[in-house]
């Protein structure tokens, strides 16, 4: 029997698509069924699908959903044990899912875990995406063993033990069905970027771990669906980022932590001007008034999420410190250089 449900969300670019397909042809050691979510694509990616890989199986939506739309819709149809999601524009490396699967089967508290990431386009870095593991700064800012903001480290082994860390990214990681029938889906309200964080802060909450497992391999073109520059992929990072911390912070910590994140947002606003990205000036003051039209839908929200784990306070694996103090004042560009805070 299958163990695993491939969860591929995809919108356009049949071209990757296909890699990604061809790619999951060479997996070995586990069986899995394969699913893509089409988003509503325009560019004939359904039918390709239906004609040159009959193995996998497809779902379609007459309009993007969005990626966490995509992914809850393929979960809904997984059957398995476990899930694994899987970026249209990632190749996994043939023994990818056995890996992944073995760290979940010895350990059955782990609800999510992740492959290492390196960048399809250059071969000894990580991937920006997910490097060697996801972690988060106590106000909310996302980073990786191997990449801090826009600074992605070449990989000489340095992560390679592996363990615990704070998020499994989205664009491949491998997650427990019964887990995700206890705390829920991805946060549909996201659309994409952060819920895959947002999903790690539940599951940490509810008692169960994330970890990393660098020996499964997955390599990814970051920005291959929705390119890093773009206005809108700028707004919904600045604006999830937000509503994750006002979701899942108890009360008490978001009190101060969320007052000094949006000191760090306007700062952030007013670096793009002078570093000549005015997009990032406007990204911000569009994000937050997207955050506060949300507001009634955002409180109902976080009233649901804390009230499944009522006193779990802020997780272990969360860095204690201020990853742009880390980064811009003292110089840190490695997370091996961090100063660990706990």
């Amino acid at each position: 029997m299958n163990r695993v449900t491939v969860i591929i969300p995809h919108w356009n670019g049949e071209g990757i698509l296909r890699r990604c397909l061809l790619s999951l042809r060479r997996t070995r050691g586990v069986r899995f069924r394969t699913l893509v979510v089409d988003n509503g694509s325009g560019d004939g990616s359904a039918a390709m699908v239906r004609r040159d890989f009959p193995e996998a199986g497809l779902v379609q939506s007459p309009e993007n959903i969005g990626f966490a739309g995509g992914c809850n819709l393929g979960l809904r149809y997984a059957d398995t044990p476990y899930a694994a999601l899987l970026n249209n524009d990632a190749e996994a490396e043939p023994d990818w899912l056995r890996r992944l699967v073995a760290a979940a089967d010895a350990d059955a508290n782990l609800a999510a875990v992740a492959p290492k990431m390196m960048s399809l386009d250059r071969p000894d870095r990580f991937d920006y995406s997910g490097a060697a593991g996801g972690e988060m700064d106590i106000f909310g800012f996302p980073f990786c063993r191997g990449r801090i903001f826009d600074t992605v480290e070449e990989d000489r082994g340095q992560y390679d033990a592996g363990g615990p860390v704070f998020w499994a990214t989205g664009a491949a990681c491998l997650l427990r069905m019964s887990a995700l029938a206890r705390v829920g889906l991805l946060d549909e309200s996201f659309f994409a970027h952060m819920e895959e964080i947002d999903l790690a802060w539940r599951l940490q909450a509810a008692g169960y771990g994330i970890a990393v497992v660098p020996s499964a391999v997955v390599r990814h073109q970051s920005g291959g669906t929705l390119g890093s520059g773009r206005m809108r992929k700028m707004i919904l990072n600045h604006r999830n980022s937000l509503m994750m911390l006002m979701k899942n912070l108890p009360a008490a910590d978001l009190a101060w932590i969320l007052p000094v994140r949006l000191f760090l947002e306007s700062a952030a606003a007013c670096g793009g001007l002078v570093i000549g990205q005015p997009k990032r000036f406007w990204a911000v003051p569009a994000a937050v008034a997207a955050v506060i039209g949300r507001l009634p839908s955002l409180l109902r929200a976080r009233h649901k999420t804390q009230a499944m784990a009522p006193g779990a306070g802020i997780p272990r694996s969360l860095y204690r410190g201020s990853i742009v103090w880390e980064y811009y004042i003292r110089g840190a560009r490695r997370a091996r250089d961090l100063r660990r805070r706990v």
